[in-house]
């Protein structure tokens, strides 16, 4: 999966997915959206012959990219921890 830059202001970012896996997309939206300094998260996804997906990020206050890397930092603690607990059940 490869990011973009569409669209960038002070406190919003669009960026253009090349390649998409939607079971990554969208934990990282609800992520996202459980963020106070959030305001919009969303994902488009369009014609799926023309368009390429887009994720756009709003903030109240910080940058968008602190919030979505905050994000997936958090999401990939979360998998490490369960993978943990897998390797563990399965020992």
């Amino acid at each position: 999966m490869e990011f973009k830059v569409v669209e960038k202001e002070k406190n919003a970012l669009k960026l253009e997915i090349e390649g998409p896996d939607d079971t990554a997309i969208y934990p990282l939206i609800n992520e996202l959206l459980k963020d106070e300094d959030v305001a919009e998260a969303k994902y488009s996804v369009g014609h799926p012959q023309l368009d390429k997906p887009v994720l756009y990020v709003k903030t109240k206050k910080g940058k968008p990219s602190a919030a979505i890397k905050k994000a997936a930092d958090s999401l990939a603690g979360q998998f490490r921890e369960a993978h943990k607990l897998f390797e563990e059940q399965l020992k």
